[in-house]
């Protein structure tokens, strides 16, 4: 029994030496839809030992399982895991609706999903979390960066949206994020976080205060939720979320944030594996009072490209913007070395510049696309006002301090990455001529529109440039010999997909290989149908009932 005594004291001395004393709670999802203004309450700060309770009971010899010292950091560490302190904080309802059902079913089959985008979510869940907590907005909203990119802060739609909040052009602007050569605050983690709850907020009081309203507003507009409710106003129909017509798209994607937010909050039915998170801040904000090269950054930082990219992808180029402080994000452990650094390091160090003598035939423009930067750039390194330079005349070149393949997730070298991905079928490089649009070209190459877009890093909406550069992915030979030889008993079909419909249940109910339907429509196996789409397939009649 004294044996027993030592342990328990142990472990109480455990926990009065963690900082987060939040206990993994199991809580059931049907309790947390009704904890009304939780959020106000919690904190992710240190709690008080008062706050945590041990169920007593009574305790024998023979009932006692004693814990290792392994066993007990484990539990410690189990109850510091971020995922499972903000699904205390849930308050949304996840009613037993079909389309939820659908989306948590699909989830919940693709474990491995959920596992890559959680470990994705690592470097920048804490920082979500706390603005939600400052706000007091439902902790279910962490999970939107799922639902919108899978946490990658490069995602680009064929919307035009990009960044983990996928915020098309005009709203990031309405909102506050820059968006210029040098830099696409969309894709600035720390700030896009920022404008979108600011965005949510809005939403929320524009819709009287409905979270589905504003969630739904957040992904089709306000327009179109507004729309739907005064329709079913006139026709004295329920306006809650589930009874408006709203974009297919849209139906779907409050869904899947409910059904996510049921998935964490019941765990323990669910077994998924949500990458744990620490409970403590991953980067810290660091202001640079002039222009810097990434790399010079990285290094100044002890980090390497890679850590840095994931913290700071917004930077368009090689270095920061000019004539202006800007922010990077490194590790908190990283923060005090990077200061340190900066401060010894003088702003001509942070930059590398050349000395070139003018040409006959040169412009500020031709120079600034044959050095990587901008015409204003050059003219205010070197005091230029008008637009006229002289051949023999030097000038002073702001450029990189390496090699361009070294800014491995710079604009450019994003697309060339993929424009070089390997897909199916045959690579074509084209020049865009007069004229042409993603349309035309579509045409021209039997290919999608979006699947063209989608290949050079671009949106259908996108304006295409004279000479710019694009990939084409014709159908190899091998595919069109394939059809020619089975054209007498084949047929092409059109094939549109019910809810439920997997590529497999498809390819087995036509008696033809997944990887074919995969290959005739130049879909991606990992991502799921859905209901509507449509799909061709190349169907042998003589083996179909």
């Amino acid at each position: 029994m004294i044996k027993h005594i030592v342990y328990l004291t142990f472990f109480c001395f455990l926990l009065t030496s963690c900082k987060t004393l939040i206990p993994h709670s199991g809580t059931n999802h049907s309790d947390t839809s009704s904890e009304e203004g939780v959020l106000a309450d919690q904190t992710l700060k240190t709690e008080p030992l008062s706050d945590f309770t041990l169920e007593e009971k009574s305790i024998s010899d023979q009932d006692v399982e004693l814990m290792s010292v392994d066993d007990l950091q484990s539990d410690v560490a189990e109850s510091n895991n971020l995922w499972w302190l903000i699904r205390k904080d849930f308050n949304l309802p996840t009613p037993e609706k079909k389309r939820l059902i659908w989306q948590r079913n699909w989830y919940a089959k693709h474990p491995s999903y959920i596992e890559r985008v959680t470990e994705r979510a690592t470097p920048y869940l804490y920082h979500i979390v706390e603005q939600l907590k400052s706000r007091k907005m439902p902790m279910e909203l962490a999970l939107l960066p799922i639902v919108e990119s899978a946490f990658d802060p490069f995602a680009y739609s064929h919307g035009r949206a990009s960044g983990m909040w996928q915020f098309i052009p005009a709203t990031g602007k309405r909102f506050g994020l820059d968006q210029n050569w040098w830099y696409d605050g969309r894709r600035d983690v720390y700030y896009s976080t920022i404008a979108a709850l600011d965005y949510l907020e809005y939403l929320h009081k524009r819709f009287d205060g409905d979270w589905l309203h504003a969630v739904a507003a957040y992904n089709s507009g306000e327009g179109n939720v507004i729309k739907a409710i005064r329709k079913n106003k006139r026709r004295n129909k329920p306006t809650d979320f589930w009874s408006l017509d709203l974009p297919r798209e849209t139906e779907a994607y409050v869904p899947k944030l409910l059904a996510l937010a049921d998935l964490l909050a019941r765990n323990d039915t669910f077994g998924l594996t949500w990458t744990p998170i620490d409970n403590s801040p991953y980067f810290a904000k660091v202001t640079v009072d002039s222009q810097i090269d990434l790399i010079v950054a990285a290094e100044l930082a002890d980090i390497d490209m890679d850590e840095f990219y994931t913290l700071n992808p917004g930077f368009n180029h090689w270095a920061t913007e000019p004539k202006q402080a800007t922010d990077i994000l490194v590790p908190v452990s990283q923060k005090e070395i990077f200061k340190t650094a900066l401060e010894n390091t003088p702003a001509e160090q942070r930059i590398a510049f050349k000395r070139y003598t003018i040409q006959s035939g040169d412009s500020l423009l031709s120079l600034s696309k044959k050095f990587n930067t901008t015409v204003a750039l050059l003219k205010s390194t070197n005091n230029i006002r008008g637009n006229v330079i002289r051949a023999g005349k030097a000038l002073l070149i702001p450029t990189a301090s390496y090699k361009s393949g070294s800014y491995v997730k710079s604009k450019n070298n994003r697309l060339t990455a993929k424009q070089n991905r390997k897909r199916s079928g045959q690579k074509k490089d084209i020049r865009v001529r007069r004229g042409d649009s993603f349309w035309s070209l579509s045409r021209e190459y039997k290919v999608g529109i979006r699947e063209l877009a989608a290949w050079n890093s671009m949106a259908p909406t996108d304006p295409l440039k004279i000479g710019q550069k694009l990939v084409v992915w014709t159908e190899s030979p091998t595919v069109a010999h394939d059809k020619a030889s089975i054209k007498n008993k084949t047929r092409k079909i059109r094939y549109k997909v019910r809810r439920g419909d997997s590529i497999a249940r498809i390819a087995g109910k036509f008696r033809v290989r997944v990887s074919d339907v995969v290959r005739w429509n130049r879909i991606n196996p990992e991502k799921y149908l859905q209901p509507g789409q449509r799909l061709t397939l190349y169907v042998d009649i003589t083996r179909q009932h």
